[in-house]
């Protein structure tokens, strides 16, 4: 079955970018939905952002603006790019194969091992 590796976890100050990576090695990335989560200690985990095979998008308030999550089917990878980022954001980043309903993303059981995530102020 599908296996997700998540990387691009790191250390930034409050203000600047990052850019989180998803990536698997079978051929038939084009068809799974990906989405982004993450969940910081003692702290519920959340959907960030998530892309579905066409393209459809689904953003958690929090991200939206700030956040673009995009894919490359022919380097079977989805990407998180982060802008602007605050303390809030640090958390363990990790990527999900899920599903689309109604336009809204619902996790599968397939996830990636997850990335840190560090923002400083």
């Amino acid at each position: 079955q599908v296996q997700l590796v998540d990387s691009g976890g790191g250390l930034v100050q409050a203000g600047g970018s990052l850019t989180l990576s998803c990536a698997t090695s079978v051929s038939f990335f084009d068809i799974i939905h990906i989405g982004w989560y993450r969940q910081a200690p003692g702290k519920q985990r959340e959907l960030v952002a998530a892309i579905s095979t066409g393209g459809t998008t689904d953003y958690a308030d929090t991200a939206k603006g700030r956040f673009t999550i995009s894919r490359d089917n022919a380097k079977n990878t989805a990407y998180l790019q982060m802008n602007d980022l605050v303390p809030e954001d640090t958390a363990v980043y990790t990527c999900n194969s899920g599903r689309f309903i109604s336009g809204r993303f619902h996790s599968g059981d397939i996830w990636g091992q997850g990335t840190q995530v560090t923002v400083s102020s």
